[in-house]
């Protein structure tokens, strides 16, 4: 979705006369972009929930509709990236509700049911899938993703604390693990492969160690008005986990053959992170364009140093994180 939005903004400041006034939000409603954002948006989620059933479900068996507890899979970093997507989709839905003209707060309703929407559609495919469900603490995460942005626009008509991600490639060792029964054999990097796909992009959305999920704190908007402290600079807290093979732990079933990864050699934890980030929507810039632009890329945190801190006792600094 996001990319798509990001090709929106574009096309519309490369096809339109009006060059860079076109993405001025409007102070009124403005009917042909009204409708515009309207077409858009139905376009884009008739063609996410068409390409993903086509793409990911399609190929699992389906079964009457269920639940399914995950809570704690994956060391919760699946909830964080619930949170971050709900969050992301109704901050950049108000933004483009807010250029069609609408009110401030019919763009947070609009925000909160295009959210809502995107995400619920993926929960009811899980509760249709035999390899899933409808999970309860995924509609949580959503819930709680939402409300970070609506009750931040609402009662500050901006975005003081933000909800973003970031993701450091990671390269997996190709030590040689031996299945139960001494019969099979895998490594690391497979069942990497297998769990969090082989090219950057497939990486980027699904492997769990690599990611890292931060609120981004806005300093200067808590500060008096003429504080010197960088409107820019925001100071931003993470949470990531490491050494992650399977949701609840790190054994599994591959070809009738047990495995397990050994906890002394790769022991699963969690990390904290401390450390600065960029608020891209506070640079100052008079184009149009470019704040569009900004206002997009500002749900990934830049990597910048970071101090982490993880539950099995270590401090590590890292200069990009």
């Amino acid at each position: 979705m996001t990319r798509l939005i990001f090709i929106f903004f574009f096309s519309c400041y490369t096809v339109s006369g009006q060059g860079q006034s076109f993405l001025v939000p409007a102070d009124t409603l403005n009917t042909p972009r009204f409708y515009t954002a309207l077409s858009f948006a139905g376009a884009t989620y008739t063609s996410f929930s068409i390409g993903l059933y086509q793409t990911w479900y399609k190929n699992f068996e389906q079964e009457p509709f269920h639940l399914f507890n995950d809570w704690g899979e994956w060391e919760h970093m699946d909830k964080f990236g619930h949170v971050h997507s709900a969050y992301f989709q109704g901050i950049l839905t108000y933004k483009g509700a807010r250029w069609t003209g609408l009110s401030k707060k019919n763009s947070i309703l609009t925000g909160i049911v295009a959210g809502s929407l995107f995400q619920t559609t993926i929960e009811v495919m899980d509760g249709f899938s035999s390899k899933w469900g409808f999970s309860l603490p995924d509609i949580g995460a959503n819930i709680a993703g939402t409300a970070i942005f609506a009750t931040q626009q609402y009662w500050w008509d901006e975005q003081r604390i933000s909800v973003k991600v970031s993701s450091m490639p990671k390269t997996y060792s190709d030590i040689t693990i031996t299945s139960t029964d001494g019969g099979k054999t895998t490594t690391l990097v497979a069942r990497a492969n297998a769990l969090y796909g082989y090219n950057y992009f497939e990486r980027f959305l699904k492997d769990y160690n690599a990611q890292t999920y931060w609120l981004s704190f806005n300093v200067k908007s808590f500060l008096p008005k003429d504080h010197p402290w960088p409107g820019w600079l925001n100071v931003a807290l993470g949470y990531g986990a490491e050494n992650m093979f399977g949701g609840f732990d790190n054994s599994w079933t591959d070809s009738g053959a047990s495995f397990n990864v050994p906890s002394e050699l790769y022991p699963r934890h969690n990390q904290f992170y401390l450390g600065f980030d960029l608020d891209l929507t506070k640079i100052k810039t008079k184009s149009p364009f470019l704040k569009s632009i900004f206002s997009v890329v500002n749900i990934l945190r830049i990597p910048l140093p970071a101090l982490e801190y993880s539950s099995n006792g270590k401090f590590v600094f890292h200069s990009f994180k």
